[in-house]
């Protein structure tokens, strides 16, 4: 028996390992490449459509996951995606859409997906209007902070809150978490996002150092 003990390790192994591949795992994976192929790829005048499109899908993989924080994330991350698209006549309302769904995220577990729903909350107080709507840079520095406490080396924390210091002033700082950002692990499985996230954070240094 002990000399089959190996091979059947190897196999437990490999069984745990495909069964922590789930499908909402897949379903999560998909919204993600989703997400970044029309975020960065499809073309301007598209992008409205495209996120639509892909704001009902990831309605359904919240429905068919209920209590679960990583389809509402996301969810909540493609609608607010949305409203950056849409007629300011509209954009409104779905960005408080995204803004509930984030929320309930954050009441299910702060900490999932290494705290995206703190992110996603403080990019969107401080990108929404704050006239007329939920903006607030204090409520969005606080969930960044709380966002960077749990994935402190992530490339979104780090570039959003640069963001945030470019928008309040504070120029140094932003170079400072922007460098930080440039600098973050890769997102195995989010290659294509990672690309287009880079790209934006050279851009950002580039403005600030005015080259």
């Amino acid at each position: 028996m002990k000399k089959y003990a190996w091979l059947i390790a190897l196999l437990f192994a490999a069984n745990s390992a495909f069964a922590e591949t789930t499908p909402l795992d897949a379903s999560i994976a998909k919204l993600q490449r989703d997400w970044a192929t029309a975020f960065y790829q499809i073309p301007e005048k598209n992008k409205e459509e495209a996120f639509e499109k892909l704001v009902k899908e990831a309605h359904a993989v919240t429905a068919a996951n209920p209590g679960r924080p990583e389809p509402l994330i996301w969810e909540g991350i493609i609608t607010s995606t949305l409203a950056k698209y849409q007629s300011i006549f509209s954009a409104g309302g779905t960005a408080k859409t995204a803004r509930d769904l984030l929320l309930a995220a954050e009441k299910v577990d702060a900490n999932a997906l290494n705290g995206s729903a703190l992110t996603s909350l403080g990019s969107l107080y401080y990108k929404v209007p704050r006239f007329g709507s939920f903006g607030d840079y204090d409520k969005a520095r606080e969930y960044l902070e709380r966002a960077l406490k749990v994935n402190p080396d992530g490339i979104d924390p780090n570039f959003f809150m640069g963001e945030l210091m470019v928008e309040r002033g504070e120029k140094t700082k932003a170079l400072e978490y922007f460098k930080k950002a440039l600098s973050a692990p890769a997102r195995p499985g989010r290659e294509d996002a990672d690309t287009g996230r880079k790209a934006e954070i050279e851009a950002a240094i580039r403005k600030i150092e005015g080259k």
